[in-house]
This record gives structure tokens, C-alpha cells and sequence, in this order.
């Protein structure tokens, strides 16, 4: 095993596992939460219903873009990272990035919505949510990035 394929293959596995943690959130984690601040808070509890949205999508969106990221690392092994299949990846993680942002974005407007509401302080939270959307802004601008270097590979290849 060379050294790019034991890379590839430590990056695969670390993929797997952020993907197994992300079914786990959602099979397990997303359900208990929910049911226990309905309990904690049944006032509200219909406020649940965004957040459940907002959380779901952002792990299947998330899902989707490890998928992605599976299946670019499997095209750099195979010699393929010049690709037009690899540059439908990282167009597809760039969209996926999109969408988080946009979950997020949903997110703090259902906190903010919520914390009027119930008069609680939800600076935490939102500023947190910010964060996020400046990492997911990141990974947007580092997959457009990568994308130029193989268009142009793709463009003079055609020519």
C-alpha cells in the first residue's frame, strides 16, 4: 500500500465515522432531545417541529456531502482527480454547503422567533450558528478553489 492510498483510505475511514456519528444523531440523539424538551417545556414544545426540520435536513445534506467527499477520495486512488466525476463532487459538496447555510440561517430565525416568545436570551445558541455558518462558508469557498484547477484542466483538455 503506498502512502497516497494509506492517506485516502485513513480519510475513508474517517468519513465512515463521521457518517456513522451523524446516523446515530439522528436515529437516536435528535428523537430523545426533542421528546425531553417537550416535556420540560410543553408551552413551546410546537416550536420543536422548525428545529426537527432545520436539524434533519442539515444532516442529510451533510450526509450527502460526505458521500461526495467518499467518492472523490475513491477517484483520487483511481488516478481520477482530473476529472469531470470528480468535479461534479466538489459542485455538489459547494451546493451542499449552500443548503447548511441556509438550514442554519432557518435555524436562527426559529431561535430568535422562539426567544421572543419565551423571553429568553438566545445569544449562545445564535452565535454559535454563526460559527457554523463561517466554517460551512470555508469549505464553500476552499471547494470553489479546487474547482478552477480542474476545469481548467478539463477546458485545455478539450481543446
Amino acid at each position: 500500500m503506498s502512502v497516497k492510498n494509506g492517506s485516502t483510505t485513513f480519510l475513508k475511514v474517517i468519513i465512515f465515522l463521521i457518517g456513522v456519528a451523524i446516523l446515530a444523531l439522528c436515529i437516536y440523539w435528535l428523537p430523545k432531545m426533542a421528546i425531553k424538551d417537550a416535556k420540560a417545556h410543553p408551552d413551546s414544545a410546537y416550536f420543536l417541529i422548525p428545529f426537527l426540520i432545520c436539524a434533519y435536513g442539515f444532516c442529510i445534506t451533510f450526509s450527502i456531502a460526505l458521500y461526495q467527499a467518499f467518492k472523490l477520495l475513491t477517484y483520487i486512488e483511481r488516478n481520477h482527480a482530473f476529472s469531470e466525476l470528480s468535479l461534479n463532487s466538489l459542485k455538489v459538496i459547494k451546493r451542499c454547503a449552500f443548503i447548511v447555510i441556509f438550514l442554519i440561517l432557518l435555524g436562527i430565525v426559529s431561535l430568535a422567533v422562539l426567544a421572543k416568545v419565551t423571553g429568553e436570551d438566545a445569544a449562545g445558541p445564535i452565535s454559535l450558528s454563526l460559527m457554523g455558518i463561517l466554517v460551512t462558508s470555508i469549505i464553500a469557498a476552499i471547494m470553489d478553489v479546487l474547482q478552477k484547477p480542474i476545469k481548467s484542466f478539463l477546458d485545455k483538455k478539450e481543446e
